[in-house]
């Protein structure tokens, strides 16, 4: 990779968009039904939802730089059922966690299917490679058992997975992938066509709780009825979870794009994308545009900020390198090809790894979704219809859901936090979380 680079934080996402131009910032003084802060994947679906519901209502969206700047533009692409840190037991709970998360990867496919552009989207299947014999012989065994209790789950033996090292893999043919930076950004103009007013360049920099509420942002301030935090990652900086989420900056490298014949030789198959088993987990995508995504795999390719600020500055050359050994260690037959593209997203984690939607405040006027834990793409698209029933008062669908109203386990206070997680990670190898 050339040092160039390695200051470049535009992701493979949006390197594969045309030219974007964004729309002006809020100016002055506004008022709303609903303001929705963040232009992610939950902020904008949860637009989309509540203006199809409430076409007579003033919905606007603050977006503090483009739709699909955070974590929506510099993901992993994977569409995957289940809600991470949730471990189904019993038939009618697994078959509850996948029926929602499944209808999540419905709800990708819809807004990708009404983007002005086209996402990419592919329900190609997504295969959890395992890298021993004892882990794989466990999951081939919980394969069974998921199957018998009607999920449709398959599982490879080894000489049918590419990676290598791998002893086999379980394969959801219902996973996908996606561009959800140009589902995002092609969704904009139909958000217009329903008349939710869209902000970019518009950071709100405080929340004023009360009835109504009020959102200040550098250059003017909107009075809403109701708010949507759907800041992940972010949302402390607004004064809210700050106890309750880590903001872990995740590192991705990906290659130019690969002829099909090059994909060849590589024993990737016909899948969307793959993650391994280990605790620091690697992933891979295959981006519509041929290139290979590949992030995670060990504590490299992660990153902690004392203070927790969620937005990462600088390069980090030596993250980006172990990444690509681990990359080149299960594709070894990309020797030579070398590293287009280095990047930087920000996750927001959850001691437990469950996220959490619902509503607070005291005037019970502000809903939220965040806590994805690196998981968030079906999860964040389904959040828009969360908050749009539960913004309607139909809560009953939700209620025995993990993530409702979820209250999020409390992480300690800097310094505490910064040396704990330092500490833990340095010695284990592993992330730190609560069972």
């Amino acid at each position: 990779m050339r040092p160039d680079q390695l200051d470049d934080n535009r992701s493979a996402w949006l390197s594969e968009l045309p030219p974007y131009e964004r729309l002006p910032p809020l100016a002055g003084e506004a008022s709303a039904d609903v303001a929705i802060i963040g232009g992610g994947l939950t902020g904008v679906s949860t637009a989309w939802h509540l203006s199809a519901r409430f076409p007579e209502r003033r919905i606007v969206l603050l977006e503090a730089r483009g739709l699909a700047n955070g974590a929506s533009g510099r993901n992993g692409g994977q569409v995957l059922n289940g809600i991470n840190g949730v471990e189904p037991r019993q038939p009618q709970e697994l078959l509850r966690v996948h029926g929602v998360t499944s209808r999540g990867i419905d709800l990708v496919e819809a807004l990708a299917g009404a983007s002005a552009l086209d996402a990419g989207f592919a329900r190609d299947g997504c295969l959890e490679v395992y890298t021993s014999a004892r882990g794989a012989d466990a999951a081939e065994q919980r394969v069974t058992q998921w199957s018998a209790w009607g999920v449709p789950l398959r599982w490879l033996p080894r000489a049918a997975v590419g990676a290598h090292g791998a002893h086999g893999a379980v394969l959801d043919p219902r996973a996908a992938r996606v561009n959800s930076a140009a589902l995002l950004r092609g969704l904009r103009p139909r958000l217009l066509e329903r008349g939710v007013a869209v902000h970019e360049d518009t950071p709100v920099l405080r929340v004023d709780e009360g009835a109504p509420l009020t959102l200040v942002t550098p250059r003017g301030r909107v009075r809403a009825a109701a708010a949507v935090l759907a800041t992940n990652a972010y949302t402390p900086l607004l004064g809210f979870f700050r106890h309750g989420i880590l903001p872990l900056h995740s590192h991705v490298v990906a290659t130019g794009a690969l002829p099909p014949a090059r994909w060849a030789t590589l024993g990737w198959g016909p899948y969307a994308g793959f993650s391994d088993d280990l605790d620091r987990l690697a992933y891979g995508c295959r981006t519509p545009g041929g290139r290979l995504l590949f992030g995670g795999g060990g504590n490299a390719a992660y990153a902690y900020r004392l203070g927790g600020t969620p937005v990462f500055s600088g390069p980090a050359p030596a993250a980006f390198a172990a990444i690509e050994r681990r990359l080149r260690g299960y594709f070894p037959a990309l020797v030579g090809e070398p590293i287009s593209q280095c990047w930087t997203g920000t996750l927001a984690i959850t001691f437990d790894r469950v996220c959490s939607m619902g509503i607070l405040g005291p005037h019970r006027n502000l809903y939220y979704a965040l806590g994805y834990s690196g998981h968030g793409l079906a999860l964040a698209a389904l959040a828009g219809a969360v908050l749009g029933d539960l913004y309607a008062g139909d809560h009953d669908a939700w209620r025995d859901l993990p993530f409702y109203q979820k209250r999020l386990p409390y992480i300690p206070p800097e310094p505490l936090r910064w040396l704990g997680y330092q500490a833990y990670t340095r010695f284990t190898g592993r992330s730190p979380r609560r069972r």
